[in-house]
């Protein structure tokens, strides 16, 4: 659904928290919201589904004004995700993805699948259902917010500051995640965040706030390479050049040749023979499922060392919505030059090599010179 705020205005007693805002979100984007604290942006998205009210101007959704909208059946239909999640602690996972769906009064069998694709849909097994919020890490329960906000297939999704509350380590992987899910569910998605690296790695286009009025909104990479002034420059910080690396990711450098891919239960020493019959270094072993179990190294001899043949249980892989950034950091911090790429749900989707990441990135620095 496409989101359109015309001119809206928001007063807090004399204070002016959004001001003249003019907004057209496109159908299935991304939307960041961000700016600093107090500067209109949750303001701003509260206002969409009604939570806070405006004082002028107009909000349209599907060219509907809201205000002709029944506020809880429009609220109904808005997915909503914030920080603090807000489970209720005493629903199992099941029930309280189920809330909107049992208000909606759908049939018991509808619910049951639905539950189930979603918990799939966020990478929980079917256990989690029975859990209850306390018996779940933090991060587990903002992939169950998630579920829950997208329960009765929402068009629209609102997030406010989801992942704040989150460890830099988990944060990162729900990132990754969430992009996966993204590109499945192709949501309108207005998303308030305080980190630029987040808004710079999630959004299709960045909204920068401050004071209540919009400074700039454009595609990231418009914004990288022509900050509209000052404040977005300090905002971008000075390695702005580097943080477009960002907006590429894994998935845009996988490779689907230069290795071999075999079955887990194959013998190591079948699995050798392969190797040296097709002159391949690298064989990946995976399940019936395309999940990466581990993976072989033949090591070619040479004249002080004896060829090697190296089994890995447990292979460093790469997310395919890992950015540039992190892949390189990965690899250079691992000491590899060649890692296994995976999606969300941990099937083996390829390889990632540095010389192509390099060549590549090369390219485009050589074009973008001339």
């Amino acid at each position: 659904m496409m989101i359109e705020l015309i001119n809206v205005t928001k007063k807090f007693g004399k204070k002016i928290a959004v001001n003249h805002f003019n907004l057209h979100i496109e159908k299935g984007s991304l939307t960041m919201f961000i700016g600093p604290s107090g500067c209109g942006k949750t303001t701003t998205l509260r206002m969409i589904n009604r939570l806070t009210s405006f004082d002028e101007g107009n909000i349209l959704i599907n060219n509907k004004p809201i205000k002709e909208i029944n506020p809880v059946e429009l609220r109904r239909n808005i997915g909503y995700v914030i920080q603090e999640i807000g489970l209720f602690p005493h629903f199992s996972v099941f029930e309280n993805i189920a809330i909107v769906p049992r208000l909606l009064k759908w049939e018991q069998k509808k619910i049951d699948e639905r539950v189930k694709e979603l918990l799939e849909l966020v990478t929980l097994d079917q256990s989690f259902a029975h859990k209850f919020p306390l018996e779940l890490s933090g991060g587990e329960r903002q992939r169950v917010g998630l579920a829950r906000a997208l329960a009765a297939e929402p068009e629209i999704l609102l997030m406010d500051e989801p992942f704040g509350a989150i460890d830099p380590i988990n944060r990162l992987k729900l990132q990754d995640s969430f992009l996966e899910i993204q590109e499945e569910i192709k949501k309108t998605i207005v998303f308030v965040t305080h980190d630029i690296n987040e808004a710079i790695k999630l959004g299709d286009k960045i909204a920068i706030i401050n004071k209540g009025n919009l400074v700039q909104y454009d595609e990231v990479s418009q914004i990288l390479s022509n900050p509209a002034n000052e404040f977005v420059e300090n905002l971008l910080g000075q390695d702005r050049n580097i943080k477009a690396l960002s907006l590429k990711k894994a998935k845009d450098y996988v490779l689907k040749d230069g290795f071999i891919t075999v079955l887990d239960t194959e013998s190591p020493d079948s699995v050798r023979k392969k190797l040296e019959e097709k002159n391949i270094k690298i064989a990946f072993a995976l399940d019936t499922k395309n999940h990466l179990k581990s993976r072989y190294v033949l090591e070619k001899a040479t004249k002080t060392k004896k060829q090697k043949f190296i089994h890995n249980p447990a292979p460093w892989i790469i997310e395919r919505q890992n950015n540039i950034n992190e892949t390189l950091s990965k690899m250079l911090e691992i000491g590899e030059n060649q890692l296994p790429v995976v999606n969300r749900k941990k099937e083996f989707v390829g390889i990632v090599k540095l010389s192509h990441i390099f060549e590549e990135v090369n390219k485009k620095q050589i074009i973008s010179e001339e």
